[in-house]
C-alpha cells in the first residue's frame, strides 16, 4: 500500500524486458530484497539492491497494463516506497495496482500552476469524478474537470519539479489507478440495479 506522494525521481539504468535496474538514493536507505516500491505507480517486488540502484520484475500483465514497456535507460520515473501502518498518508490510499493508461493531451499554464488535460477509456472514465483522487504515475492528485473522454488536473509547482510530470509531454502515457472504493461500490450494487 502507497500514498501517492513520490519520494524521489530515479532514473532507468537498464532494462531487459523483464528485469528493470533503477538509479536512485532516498529509497535505497531501507529499501530490502521482497519489499514492494511504486515505480511510476506500478507496485514491484524488489529482487536486488545495491549502492547505487535497485532491480525489480515484470511479468506480461505488467507490460501490457502500464507505461513501463516504454522506459528506456535514462528514463526518469516517480518512485515511492510501500507505507508504514500509523504513519502518515499525505495523498490517498494507493495500492500501486495499475488500471490502465491515460494519454496527455494538453499543457496549459494556469498561473502558477499548469493544467494537465488527458484522454482516457470509458474503462478508466467512469471511475474518474470532479474533486475526486487518481493516481498519476503514482502520484497523488485531483481531478479538476471531466468530460466523456477526457478529465484534467492541476499541477502545484513542487508537483511538477518533483515528479515525472516536469517532462511530460502531449501524447505520453501515465499509468492510472483509480480509487478502488469506486470498484468495490460497483461490483457490490451491480445485482440490485439490474433488478
Amino acid at each position: 500500500m502507497f500514498s501517492g506522494i513520490v519520494e524521489e525521481l530515479g532514473t532507468i539504468k537498464s532494462f531487459d524486458g523483464q528485469h528493470l535496474a533503477v538509479s536512485c538514493g532516498t529509497v535505497l536507505e531501507d529499501l530490502r530484497v521482497s519489499e514492494s516500491i511504486a515505480v511510476n505507480g506500478a507496485c514491484l517486488t524488489v529482487i536486488e539492491t545495491g549502492p547505487n540502484a535497485f532491480v525489480v520484475e515484470t511479468v506480461p500483465e505488467t507490460l501490457q497494463r502500464t507505461n513501463l514497456g516504454e522506459l528506456a535507460p535514462g528514463t526518469p520515473v516517480n518512485l515511492e516506497r510501500a507505507m508504514r501502518y500509523g504513519g502518515r498518508v499525505g495523498g490517498h490510499l494507493v495500492q500501486g495496482h495499475v488500471d490502465g493508461t491515460a494519454s496527455v493531451a494538453t499543457l496549459t499554464p494556469d498561473g502558477n500552476s499548469t493544467r494537465v488535460g488527458f484522454k482516457a477509456s470509458e474503462r478508466i472514465m467512469r471511475y474518474v469524478v470532479e474533486k475526486g483522487f487518481i493516481a498519476l504515475d503514482g502520484a497523488s492528485l485531483t481531478i479538476v474537470e471531466r468530460s466523456n473522454d477526457a478529465f484534467s488536473i492541476a499541477l502545484i509547482p513542487y508537483t511538477r519539479d518533483h515528479t515525472t510530470f516536469g517532462t511530460r509531454r502531449p501524447g505520453d502515457r501515465v499509468n492510472v489507478e483509480i480509487d478502488i472504493t469506486a470498484k468495490y461500490l460497483e461490483r457490490l450494487a451491480a445485482p440490485y440495479l439490474n433488478q
